[in-house]
């Protein structure tokens, strides 16, 4: 049994009210997390339809763990729950967006810094290395 429905036809994927998330062919959709208030992007993640399910029902952000192969709720050891202000779906319904409030110290990566996308990469010639810009 499915834990979320179908979209009958494009229309009902693209400008209907009811959430068909489209699941890759892992069974995971891409979520973008982002800090609710300044709109910092946090990382970038997979949910699969347990963990879409749970972060709904819970309005915290629950992830499927590609690495381990298993649920993760974020925070749940570190202290840095996502609490979820907004879930966004994109149009065509395979990718997510949610704006959260981080909890504890307000990290989010595993490597102790405040985003996963804490290096800026120089561009068009630029000289140096990627600059780290979140400690």
């Amino acid at each position: 049994m499915s834990l979320f429905p179908t979209a009958p036809d494009k229309h009902a994927l693209e400008e209907g009210t009811v959430l068909t998330p489209r699941f890759d062919a892992n069974g995971l959709v891409t979520v973008v997390a982002t800090e609710a208030d300044s709109g910092a992007v946090l990382m970038v993640a997979h949910m699969n339809a347990e963990a879409l399910k749970r972060s709904i029902e819970t309005g915290e952000a629950w992830y499927w763990s590609r690495s381990r192969q298993e649920l993760w709720h974020k925070g749940a050891t570190s202290g840095q729950i996502q609490t979820i202000v907004e879930m966004r779906v994109d149009c065509d319904q395979d990718a997510l967006w949610i704006r959260v409030k981080v909890a504890g110290d307000g990290g989010c990566c595993h490597t102790g810094r405040c985003s996963c996308f804490y290096r800026a990469q120089p561009l068009r010639g630029e000289a140096g290395k990627p600059l780290i810009i979140c400690e």
